[in-house]
């Protein structure tokens, strides 16, 4: 037996990576599902490996004493409610992006988790792709200077053939283009750049396509980013595009600038008429298959046994990155009027 067991919240398409990804890591295992339809116990185990116990009623898994970790990938909507019972049950928690679909929930989360002195893990785990631990190991390592300009953004077409789709289209759970899915861009922005931002102003539009239709909101932003540092920074969230899924990543750099795989750095004396590569994993799809999950709840792991909060993708740094994604759809809702994320 592993040192933590895991009840999962919510059994779909999230949720089947999650697992592959706990089972594989030294010191966890799934041991318990709830899910609102009926599932077999011994199904459920035959899949994936172990003694998984199903469970239809969430007060009951919570109050198993045998379950320190609550994985939670429900619907947005349902998101506060099920994160603040895990933390009163005193259950570690890893939550899907987004946290929640308002500021306040977020905050709710958050302040419950440490009046019960339990940690968690945001689902923000571009932060740990093959892509961004290279990119902010450039950074760190100076080869690009000091960053006065970015642009992380997000094109994927989450259309009728994407299994998100069903749910996306309603506000309720889908929010916007930049909180279901465009968060990870800004939130791999402020990795890169810092989350001191002093304020953000966003537009948004929909495309004309009758594919898109169903959706209650703009399916596209773009969002402008004044650092207090005097930086800029620039967010797009497209969600109505039909293209290849694309993570635009450029940073510039009083020392050199950063194009997707492609960099220069005038202290390592690249030639400046030509971009170097880079050899590294990219993000290129949206399947929950692709993403480093196992990475990143390796670090969640890691960390409880310290008993401290991870790095880059806790509940109090996350939240970070939500203040200034939900001032982002504020200043879309305000037609692109400046608002700062200290005052929401």
């Amino acid at each position: 037996m592993k040192k933590y067991n895991v009840g999962i919240i919510g059994y779909g398409w999230a949720a089947t990576a999650h697992i592959d990804a706990i089972n594989a890591s030294k010191q966890a295992q799934v041991t318990a599902i709830y899910s609102s339809r009926p599932l077999d116990s011994a199904e459920l185990s035959a899949k994936h490996g172990g003694t998984i116990t199903a469970y239809q009623n969430l007060d009951a898994m919570l109050a198993d004493p045998s379950i320190h970790i609550v994985d939670i990938t429900s619907y947005p909507s349902q998101h506060r409610d099920q994160a603040i019972a895990a933390a009163n049950a005193k259950k570690h928690i890893i939550l899907e992006k987004p946290m929640a679909n308002s500021l306040q929930e977020v905050r709710d989360i958050t302040a419950a988790a440490k009046a019960n002195g339990v940690h968690g893990c945001v689902c923000f785990e571009c932060r740990f792709s093959g892509q961004f631990i290279t990119t902010k190991a450039m950074i760190d390592e100076g080869l690009l200077g000091s960053i006065h300009y970015g642009e992380v953004d997000y094109y994927h077409g989450i259309g009728p053939w994407y299994g998100q789709f069903r749910w996306n289209t309603g506000k309720k759970d889908g929010g916007s283009a930049l909180l279901t899915a465009g968060c990870h861009a800004m939130d791999a922005l402020l990795l890169c750049m810092g989350n001191d931002v002093e304020s953000v102003s966003s537009f948004s539009s929909k495309s004309k396509s009758e594919i898109f239709a169903p959706y209650e909101y703009d399916t596209s932003s773009v969002t402008i980013i004044k650092f207090k540092n005097g930086s800029v920074g620039k967010c797009a969230a497209i969600v109505d595009c039909l293209q290849p899924y694309y993570f635009h990543t450029h940073l510039v750099g009083s020392q050199g600038s950063l194009l997707d795989n492609k960099f220069h750095s005038n202290k390592l004396q690249t030639n400046k008429a030509a971009w170097s590569d880079l050899s590294m994993k990219m993000l290129d799809s949206g399947d929950v298959s692709d993403h480093p999950y196992q990475t990143q709840f390796q670090e969640f792991f890691d960390a409880l046994d310290e008993n401290r909060d991870m790095k880059w993708t806790s509940f109090p740094e996350s939240l970070k990155s939500f203040e200034v994604i939900f001032a982002a759809d504020r200043s879309a809702e305000l037609g692109g009027q400046p608002v700062r994320p200290s005052d929401l």
